[in-house]
């Protein structure tokens, strides 16, 4: 044999025998699988009852991903069913590598059950279920299973009844030499929401004044709000729910000193409640009466009167791994005169381009026909260039675009209320 294949036959032997102790070195010889060196499975959440960062804080064998197109496993725990039988439903589904992998689970969820007693159940419940997927990845080496002996579960008092109060007051003031401006407002909401029922209530007030000095001419504009607002809606089964709605408010804007709106309301959705967090299709029916005192006699020579109205609206709204998608077209009129009327169309869509980056496209307008409220006495053109007083037209209309770029950990797992519930990212958008 030529010395030159000798060499050649030598190097290839060395090299082989190199790469074979390197495998042994790592306890891996060429060729085998590298299980070991898998990173967690990708974990998608959907949980409209319980915050989504406490639960991917106890999965932390799991890594949490914003979007199911992300996913190698997807999670779905939907609330107890109107009038059903009191269950938190979780759905597990696999996707990709682990595609046709799918459990059904349910959580004991009876009015009343702490949250936090609920929450840890539920995080139990998914840590079981879950040891499957993170058995085939690099997690499998840290991971054991016990066995706890019955305890007793510790008793939760919630002082609060699971209300949830929200207070707020804001002020500006700003000024030059001519022009000086300041404003003040304040709200309160509560809320309880159960299964069975959801209650809201909700007051806000708002005061702001501008004045003007330009040579020997001074102007002063002020305007003031006032509203309160109410919600009791009562779930009857998995499609249909009965409510009450009450508006109370006054307004310079819209010449209202006074104006009291109760009305009924009946809902039905054409997909089950259990399904909202992927899709609904509600159509709601209102009627009541509204009585109204004006600060300033109308156009139609009222200072005060008692109007009958109803209201019907659809809403559709879908999501999907390729983004969400939301409209309403609602109607209403007053029983008195049927040409006084008005139709609204909103509708937003929000296109998931790649992971936390979105395209968000808005729009809507209204026809209107229903400006009973109108002063006989008009506005000045000051009132009018400072948008004090609502001007009589036949619709009105908006439409935006923006994008919207997400980034940073997903696994920040801390709840945080300060400063907004807003998460971190870049938005840019145009409107008209």
């Amino acid at each position: 044999m030529k010395p030159y294949h000798r060499f050649r036959h030598l190097t290839i032997l060395t090299l082989a025998a190199m790469t074979w102790l390197a495998g042994r070195a790592i306890g891996q010889t060429p060729g085998a699988g590298d299980e070991g060196k898998r990173p967690p499975a990708r974990v998608f959440i959907d949980s409209p009852m319980i915050p989504v960062a406490v639960l991917e804080k106890g999965l932390s064998f799991l890594a949490p991903v914003r979007s199911p197109a992300e996913a190698q496993v997807i999670v779905e725990i939907a609330p107890p069913r109107p009038g059903g039988e009191p269950v938190l439903t979780i759905k597990i589904t696999g996707s990709g590598e682990f595609a046709g992998i799918a459990d059904s689970l349910t959580v004991p969820a009876p009015p009343g059950r702490p949250p936090d007693e609920l929450e840890r159940e539920v995080l139990r419940v998914l840590r079981l279920a879950l040891l499957r997927f993170a058995t085939k990845t690099s997690a499998a080496s840290r991971l054991s299973v016990g066995f706890e002996d019955t305890v007793k579960p510790t008793a939760v008092s919630d002082p609060w009844h699971f209300w949830v109060f929200n207070l707020g007051v804001s002020g500006f003031l700003n000024g030059e030499e001519v022009y000086r401006s300041r404003m003040l407002s304040g709200s309160f909401s509560a809320q309880k929401v159960t299964p069975d029922w959801k209650i809201r209530f909700g007051a806000s007030i708002s005061s702001s004044k501008d004045a003007y000095d330009v040579e020997d001419y001074h102007y002063e504009s002020s305007s003031e709000s006032r509203s309160a607002t109410g919600l009791v809606v009562r779930s009857l089964d998995d499609h249909w729910s009965a409510g009450v709605l009450l508006q109370l408010g006054s307004s310079t804007y819209n010449n209202t000193a006074f104006r009291l709106a109760p009305q009924a309301a009946l809902e039905y959705d054409l997909f089950r409640y259990s399904e909202s967090t992927r899709r609904q299709l509600r159509f709601l029916y209102a009627i009541g009466p509204t009585r109204i005192r004006y600060r300033e006699e109308t156009i139609y020579d009222k200072t005060r009167e008692t109007l009958w109205s109803h209201m019907l609206s659809a809403t559709l709204e879908v999501k999907q791994p390729w983004g969400t998608v939301s409209t309403s077209l609602s109607g209403s009129q007053y029983f008195h005169d049927l040409s006084r009327n008005r139709l609204s169309l909103d509708a937003n869509v929000s296109l998931r381009i790649f992971e936390g980056f979105n395209f968000n496209i808005n729009g809507g307008g209204s026809r209107i026909h229903d400006q009973l409220f109108l002063s006989k006495g008009g506005a000045s053109l000051e009132e009018v260039l400072l948008q004090r007083r609502q001007l009589e037209t036949a619709y009105d209309y908006y439409f935006s675009v923006g994008i919207n770029f997400t980034f940073g950990s997903t696994r920040s797992n801390v709840v945080n209320p300060r400063f907004g519930s807003g998460s971190g990212g870049i938005s840019m958008s145009f409107s008209m």
